[in-house]
């Protein structure tokens, strides 16, 4: 691929991240746009190796300002739109800060990249905008349901996005990872929970509901599914799944990381992790027919045997003192 200038928002973050250093190491002109904070904080670029820190542009401010957005898009061929707040707990508590960050920050993206000629932009959707799922593997014609506030903002940040394609032909497409996980990612996402609180000695950990299936993609796949995306003919007003297509319960990711560890493990049900009744989402399993045929996109670690794989990658870096002490294993974090 042709060098290309290039802003990433949601940078800081824990997918944004890891998206930021594989751009900038294949030799991309990256502008990271990170949350405005007091300290100064790249968030996890701060703790990108040198070589990396010093090639980017960073651009501090917030999603939700349409002057500043607008400042960081300028100049850019392509915008890579992963700025949100993604934490379904926290929702139900602030559901109106979902709405100004995930819906009218969308809005503030798009009205950029449209004025100012963007040759590419990719909005990045969730696999919670399906809800449980009616059918499986889960196409990208799946119906649509707003099982949280969470999944709903996302929803009408996507639809935001589709009515830009369809209104004035904004060369902007969707790309729908699903639960993306690695080294890296909050304890508010269930693997990162389970690990820290295995490596804290703890062999009675505590779960929300354990039935419920997900399709797991590690964060090395969903990087190399954004690239992909960003070079790919023709894909303009496209909704694309990044799936690893493959199912597992909660509860069997729990022994599956255990194993990995090579400790007991008992579960315990929390009723504060608990979703409520008609919010929870029961299954979740994603066809990636579509993106192997636009994309040429394969998870690199798909199947169990892939999962497994990943798991370890995981664990290993949260065995690392300095990073496994980043988290609070023994607090319940929404």
């Amino acid at each position: 691929m042709s060098r290309k200038t290039i802003l990433v928002t949601g940078a800081d973050g824990f997918i944004g991240s890891h998206l930021t250093e594989a751009l900038v190491r294949a030799g991309h002109d990256v502008r990271a746009f990170v949350q405005y904070n007091s300290f100064n904080s790249w968030g996890w670029l701060d703790e990108a190796e040198a070589g990396v820190r010093r090639s980017l542009d960073i651009f501090a401010g917030d999603i939700r300002d349409p002057h500043g957005v607008r400042q960081a898009v300028k100049g850019r061929e392509v915008v890579l739109h992963l700025a949100a707040l993604i934490a379904i707990p926290f929702s139900y508590h602030s559901p109106a800060a979902y709405v100004d960050t995930n819906i009218t920050g969308t809005l503030n993206v798009l009205q950029a990249a449209r004025d100012l000629g963007v040759a590419r932009m990719i909005h990045t959707s969730t696999s919670e905008v399906y809800g449980t799922a009616r059918f499986v593997p889960i196409t990208e014609d799946h119906p649509l349901s707003g099982q949280s506030p969470y999944s709903a903002t996302k929803i009408g940040a996507d639809q935001m996005a589709e009515a830009f394609w369809r209104s004035f032909a904004t060369p902007v497409a969707t790309l729908r990872p699903f639960n993306t996980f690695g080294p890296r990612q909050s304890a508010r996402a269930v693997i990162p929970t389970i690990i820290t609180q295995l490596l804290a000695g703890m062999r009675r950990i505590k779960l929300g509901a354990v039935h419920p299936t997900r399709d797991f993609n590690y964060v090395a796949d969903t990087v190399a599914a954004f690239m992909a995306a960003m070079a790919a003919p023709g894909i303009e007003g496209e909704v694309i799944n990044a799936a690893s297509n493959f199912e597992i319960s909660i509860g069997d990711t729990a022994r599956a990381i255990a194993k990995v560890i090579g400790c007991a493990l008992e579960i315990e049900t929390d009723d504060a992790r608990l979703r409520p009744d008609n919010s929870e989402v029961e299954r979740l399993w994603g066809d990636n027919a579509k993106a192997a045929r636009l994309l040429g996109w394969q998870p690199a670690y798909g199947g169990g045997a892939g999962f497994e794989r990943a798991l370890a990658e995981t664990v290993e870096w949260f065995r690392t003192p300095s990073n496994l002490g980043r988290y609070k294993a023994d607090r319940y974090n929404i």
